[in-house]
């Protein structure tokens, strides 16, 4: 890549991650861009199973190169992966991938849809993804999709007739995008819909296929002869300065968690697509040929498209405002359409238009980022005209559940001369602002969501918004923006966050799970932290039957809004073992308030402000261990350093930079964060001390990496090829293979009710050939499937042990599950056996 090259890819993704915060400005290209996209009456819509299963390629060329409205309908929010940039999992993970989606879409030029489906983590086949997800609600959820967007054409990222052999999520993706196909016509399905929309047909459905599908070229051209359209998605945009293939690089590689960031490539290179259903293309090379695509499409259509196809052909970018009678012309025809659907979508982009081309900016920004349900929130609204063309401020109107004042403020707005207000709204029992798919408990498979026009959107709605009515060379004209916080640091400018309608008081369990393993009590902190100036109340915990606590209750006093104070109760577990829910709930003028706040704050995506269930999991775990002192190499982001503290481990984070032959003996065992040799390059350079270190007598633990096709090298001291064999069945059945090693019997008798309670998954990416000096622990399989032996691999390595293991402990000691910590505590004590003898002894 040349350094021309490496800066355009540098500045536009340095430009991508500030436009997912900051307000959008359109250069000249991007308006006329705009223009021929509303010109355009095309839609498309790309159905796969999570984020990053997206063909952004194919994407960008229908939202760029065709101009056709795009979107891509991701089943799941990828709540059940990995995440490389921090801690996050499950449903925070889920939130995080959804705005790495937002802004993916936001370089390709797509819009974003959902359905209530939570991504539980891999599975094997259709028949195992179902019956996790409720079938017919993610069904209607697709079918809802294609009657709310009305797409021409239907484009299924994965193939429906090929069940286990791939993800079951993305089989079952292509399978409900078939059977929706027909469904979404048919006004008896799902006709709770039809209060909200109409029911609709699209014109084709394809398959986004490719030799990829196939064993060999060969068999993928026999499959397909005679049914492949093929599209060149490498043409070149030179209003962009970026061939369409630099613009889907830089779109995947907004998905930063996923470890998704590439380099930008260039060139011809074909996509095919597979006829499945519906009319087929006259010209089977374009996807669209067939279908009307012009304003004569509809009712009415034909006068715009004789004004908007003369402002394209004669489209001024040095003078954009010039146009702004014809477009001001055209919006008003828009306006009188008797075709809702195309109505709002076109009213939508030609006010963008007009919006970007008279230069006007317009933005209310609130004093702080967030309030209370019942607070005052003081604005500031900024108004500017950039252009000739004779315009007035009306009026403006503050909205918002239920909100609507009309603030009469007739004012010329003269050129590039910016007006002011303050103003100032009394919020009324105003709904939180958090993700609304989290609002209701959910379950392992689906989300609960019954709002029917909150389903599928990729976020909530923004909880307050001024609507400002301008007049515009005698045009009524009217612009939403959202309520906006803007503050500016020092090292890093101007900042945008989204302003939050938040809780009074928010309490945290600074530990998710409080594992007891003595018959002793343990203190148990709580922050409270004040949503508004001069909260106070008392706070008090929920405990399990059995369990005991003291004080009762903790008064709490706070004056400053965002501050918070630690309060201190001592838990007193049960003599015996045990596991429940204790819950934080702080009561101000009688009110109780459950929830905890959790920010998530990564520079490439806004703000996100969750509200989840102050709660921990809390488990009385007889549990012995041997050593104590555990050095931990960060992989890809996890918590079981945390985790190990818990249950009495001193663990010190070891920088791999920093690895030599001197600074690991100290420690009792060496434990290597999950996907490390995936994502720690330092480890290749390193790897020869930690087997240095094993061979003198120390324990290496190593967890799973993943093993892609090129295959990864865990710098194993013997033969260990790592697979993509795993069980996915959380409750597969676990046969023991080395009933008396030492693993399994020090210092924690192992029993079958320790792989009792296990979540998501057994464990991933198991070795499926090793050498003999490895023995092989467990034995586990899903159903129909046979059995995989290397979920735990142990090998004796001069006076020390390596340990390898695809178990999925990241997943379960978070989790608090008891039988997981016995058999890490186990792991790291193997070889400790004399030692402890001869501890004894002395005593």
């Amino acid at each position: 890549m040349n350094k021309r090259i490496l800066f355009l890819f540098s500045f536009l993704l340095l430009f991508s991650k500030i436009e997912a915060q900051q307000p959008q400005k359109l250069n000249s290209n991007q308006i006329y861009e705009k223009l021929q996209k509303l010109n355009f009456l095309g839609t498309a819509l790309y159905i796969a199973a999570h984020p990053d299963d997206e063909n952004t390629r194919l994407i960008s060329y229908l939202a760029n190169h065709v101009k056709a409205r795009t979107a891509y309908l991701s089943l799941t929010r990828g709540d059940g992966g990995q995440n490389l940039i921090g801690p996050e999992i499950r449903e925070l993970l889920g939130l995080i991938r959804t705005q790495e989606l937002l802004a993916a879409r936001n370089v390709d030029g797509g819009e974003q849809f959902f359905t209530r489906a939570n991504d539980f983590g891999y599975s094997k086949h259709p028949k195992e993804t179902l019956a996790f997800w409720n079938k017919e609600k993610v069904l209607s959820d697709v079918v809802w999709a294609i009657r709310r967007f009305k797409p021409d054409i239907i484009i299924n990222r994965f193939n429906h007739r090929t069940p286990g052999t791939t993800h079951g999520h993305h089989t079952t993706s292509a399978m409900l995008g078939v059977e929706a196909f027909d469904l979404a016509a048919n006004k008896t399905k799902y006709p709770e819909q039809l209060k909200h929309t109409k029911t609709w047909q699209p014109q084709r459905l394809f398959f986004n296929t490719s030799s990829w599908f196939y064993r060999s070229q060969e068999e993928f051209k026999k499959a397909t002869e005679g049914k492949l359209s093929a599209v060149d998605i490498g043409v070149y945009y030179p209003l962009k300065g970026l061939s369409n293939n630099e613009v889907a690089a830089i779109a995947s590689s907004q998905h930063l968690c996923q470890g998704f960031g590439r380099l930008t490539v260039r060139g011809s290179r074909t996509e095919y697509l597979e006829f499945l259903k519906g009319t087929k293309p006259k010209d089977k090379d374009d996807l669209f040929s067939g279908i009307n695509t012009t304003w004569n499409r509809i009712t009415g259509g034909g006068e715009i498209g004789d004004i908007l196809y003369e402002v394209e052909k004669n489209f001024d970018f040095t003078n954009p405002a010039k146009h702004l009678p014809a477009l001001l012309k055209a919006h008003d025809k828009i306006s009188l359409l008797k075709d809702d659907y195309w109505r709002a979508i076109k009213l939508k982009q030609i006010k963008e238009i007009i919006y970007a081309a008279a230069g006007l900016y317009l933005e209310v920004t609130a004093t702080n980022a967030s309030s209370t349900p019942n607070g005052k929130v003081k604005l500031r609204l900024e108004v500017l005209n950039r252009s000739t063309i004779t315009t007035y401020l009306d009026s403006y109107s503050i909205l918002g559940n239920g909100i609507r004042i009309l603030k009469p403020k007739e004012q010329q707005l003269e050129n590039n001369k910016r007006v002011n207000f303050i103003d100032e709204v009394q919020l009324e029992n105003k709904a939180y602002s958090d993700p609304y798919w989290l609002q209701k408990d959910w379950s392992l498979g689906m989300y609960t969501v019954q709002d029917q026009l909150k389903i599928g959107n990729p976020t909530s709605e923004r909880p307050l918004q001024v609507e400002f009515h301008l007049n515009m060379w005698e045009h009524d004209i009217s612009f939403t923006k959202d309520v906006v916080y803007r503050y500016a640091k020092r090292d890093k400018g101007e900042l945008y966050e989204p302003f939050e309608v938040l809780p009074e008081v928010t309490t945290k369990l600074n530990n998710k799970v409080l594992i007891f393993s003595e018959n002793k009590a343990q203190k148990v902190q709580v922050q409270v932290r004040a949503g508004k100036n001069n909260v106070s109340g008392k706070v008090r915990l929920e405990i399990p039957e059995n369990w005991k606590v003291s004080p009762k209750e903790i008064p709490f006093s706070i004056a400053q809004k965002g501050d918070n104070v630690m309060v201190d109760f001592m838990v007193h577990p049960p003599v015996n073992q045990s596991e429940g829910i204790i819950k934080s709930i702080a009561v101000v003028n009688n009110k109780a308030y459950k929830k905890e706040l959790i920010e998530i704050n990564y520079s490439h995506i806004p703000k996100q402000s969750v509200l989840l269930d102050s709660k921990a999991k809390i488990v009385r775990l007889n549990i012995e261990k041997s050593g104590n002192y555990i050095g931990y190499i960060a992989g890809a982001g996890d918590k079981i350093p945390e985790s190990l503290q818990q249950i009495g481990y001193n663990v010190l984070t070891i920088d791999p930079n920093e690895i030599d032959s001197e600074n690991l003996h100290k420690f009792d065992a060496v434990v290597v964060g999950i996907r490390a040799y995936n994502t720690v390059d330092a480890l290749k350079f390193k790897q020869r001390y930690l087997l240095d270190y094993v061979k003198k007598g120390g324990n290496m633990i190593v967890q799973y990496n993943t093993s892609g096709r090129r295959g990864v090298d865990v710098g194993a001291p013997f033969k260990l090829n790592i697979s993509r064999d795993r069980v996915t069945d959380e409750n597969a059945k676990v046969t023991v293979l080395a009933k008396n090693h030492s693993l399994l019997n020090f210092p924690n008798k192992i029993e079958a009710t320790d792989f009792d309670g296990w979540v998501q998954e057994r464990g991933l990416y198991f070795p499926n050939q090793w050498g003999k000096e490895f023995v092989p622990i467990l034995s586990m399989n899903d159903e129909g499937e046979t059995a995989k032996n290397g979920s735990l691999l142990v090998a004796k390595y001069g006076e020390g042990y390596y340990i390898y293991t695809g178990l999925s402990f990241f997943r379960e000691l978070p989790a608090g599950v008891s039988g997981a910590y016995k058999l890490f505590a186990n792991m790291l004590s193997i070889g400790k056996e004399t030692i402890k003898v001869q501890q004894e002894i002395k005593e």
